[in-house]
């Protein structure tokens, strides 16, 4: 498997190379090849080329492009879907939301003709107008995980192609398909040569794109150590960076919630994708002793039920972990909490099924009475692993979450309004929900967390996004007839 560089897949020498393997069988199926700085920069360089027609391209142009891709990925959803679950393991009608909601900031960047008009100002001054006006930044880079191998890129490269920018695409070696299907699926939308391509690789390839004086932008989602290295070298050099990490969502439970919605809501934030998603819900809190006995008692026996498997069958609620050495990383994980002194309600560690004894299985596991001086409790653990953390009032809850070095996602559920928004406003986190467990913002709306879940002064997509990947300028505008005679040599005023 190859690199996607001018419009074409682009097969280079390699001197190394990936597996890319079946997460539910445990079997190889591709063999990658890695890209060195010099095939980075031979994309780079295609993305640079391609920059001056694509950034003179009308507005309206550009959505066009991008409403036939729409279109084409629309009809190869179920195709796309079926990358995906290959690659990374997830249940098919999980991989097919996925690339729906991945369509949707597509959607919100087929707008850029309404999102770039600009302001303007008739009378700043005898005979002087303002204007302000939004350019794109030139080439950018995007730097994305195995855990989303649609979605995640599509936060991204929609806008910044809308916006008149090129751009270069590395994601996670683990998942390498999905994202050559999107690029040809650009290109027979009628995107030129260059203005999208894609790179494959490992930490070479990464610190070639960080370290590229062409590239002026990168975009990352990865773990908190990388994302905060990426932002830091990145901006030393003067390059904008927005980079997410790392996150411990909490799902606060009020003792008026409906505990069946909670334990709903849990099973799907906490399991679905096998907790391998940066908003999945990892630390239940429910707010006193009969809450969290109730909660328990529902949640065990729907944990034991869960039904993991391939993926294919339409009945699967839960597929396999990305890669045997990330299955193994989860389940010392549950060794540890054992070890700690946490109560193990459910065991996932020893899950078998026949027909896929090599793969990269766990099953759901639950935690009780996690202390947070824990470290399955303080740690990103991105497995299908629940902790529940016991606090008497709400403003114990309160603390707990706003002491935690993550603030990516939160949600409460409760039936009181002033409880939620107490919650809303206190809680120190990027994405707050109120009885919805994974608030994921809509296309239109930007996505980000806070504190060490995000380095940057951008959210992805959304506004945020337009002003992401463009710079303002401004222009002062005075015809000959209105410029009165002789040299001013004060400040000037305009008037």
């Amino acid at each position: 498997m190859a690199h996607f560089i001018s419009g074409e897949i682009a097969p280079r020498k390699a001197e190394r190379f990936g597996a890319v393997y079946n997460p539910a069988s445990g079997k190889q199926t591709a063999k990658l090849q890695f890209a060195s700085a010099g095939v980075v920069n031979e994309a780079v360089a295609a993305a640079k080329a391609a920059f001056k027609d694509w950034s003179a391209t009308a507005p309206h142009m550009r959505a066009r492009v991008l409403f036939r891709f729409r279109d084409l990925v629309e009809k190869n959803a179920d195709r796309l879907a079926a990358l995906i679950n290959l690659e990374h393991g997830k249940v098919l009608s999980d991989a097919r939301g996925e690339v729906i909601r991945g369509l949707e900031v597509v959607e919100f960047a087929c707008g850029i003709p309404q999102l770039l008009k600009g302001e303007y100002s008739e009378t700043v001054g005898r005979g002087v107008e303002s204007v302000a006006i939004r350019q794109p930044l030139g080439v950018v880079a995007g730097i994305t995980p195995f855990n989303f191998p649609a979605m995640v890129p599509m936060w991204m490269f929609p806008v910044a192609l809308a916006t008149g920018n090129t751009f270069v695409c590395k994601v996670s070696e683990k998942v390498p398909s999905t994202i050559n299907a999107l690029a040809q699926l650009l290109s027979e939308a009628g995107l030129p040569p260059g203005v999208f391509n894609v790179v494959h690789g490992d930490k070479e390839a990464v610190d070639a794109l960080i370290d590229h004086p062409d590239i002026q932008a990168i975009s990352f989602v990865g773990s908190t150590p990388i994302a905060e290295s990426i932002y830091t070298r990145g901006s030393a050099r003067g390059m904008r960076v927005q980079a997410l990490g790392g996150a411990k969502n909490h799902m606060l439970v009020m003792p008026d919630a409906d505990i069946d919605q909670a334990v709903d809501a849990l099973m799907g934030a906490a399991y679905g994708s096998a907790g391998e998603r940066c908003m999945a819900i990892s630390v239940a809190v429910p707010v006193g002793e009969k809450t969290a006995d109730a909660l328990v008692d529902r949640l065990v026996p729907r944990v034991r039920s869960l039904k993991v498997g391939s993926g294919l069958d339409a009945d699967d609620e839960m597929g396999a972990l990305v890669t045997r050495e990330h299955r193994d990383k989860v389940r010392s994980y549950i060794d540890l909490g054992v070890k700690e002194g946490a109560s193990l309600l459910v065991d996932g560690r020893d899950i078998r099924l026949q027909g896929y004894e090599d793969g990269f299985f766990l099953g759901g596991s639950l935690f009780d009475h996690v202390k947070d001086d824990m470290r399955i409790y303080k740690e990103e653990i991105f497995g299908p692993v629940l902790s529940i953390v016991r606090k008497n009032t709400f403003d114990d809850a309160l603390d707990l979450i706003n002491r935690h070095e993550f603030g990516n996602g939160t949600s409460i559920f409760t039936r009181d309004g002033d409880t939620a928004q107490a919650f809303l406003s206190q809680v120190q986190a990027g994405m707050v929900g109120v009885n919805v467990p994974i608030p994921v913002p809509m296309a239109f709306h930007s996505f980000g967390g806070w504190k060490r879940s995000l380095f940057g002064d951008h959210h992805v997509h959304g506004p945020e996004g337009v002003r992401f990947y463009t710079k303002l300028k401004t222009g002062t505008v005075r015809w000959p007839t209105g410029i009165r005679k002789g040299a001013e040599f004060v400040m000037p005023t305009l008037g």
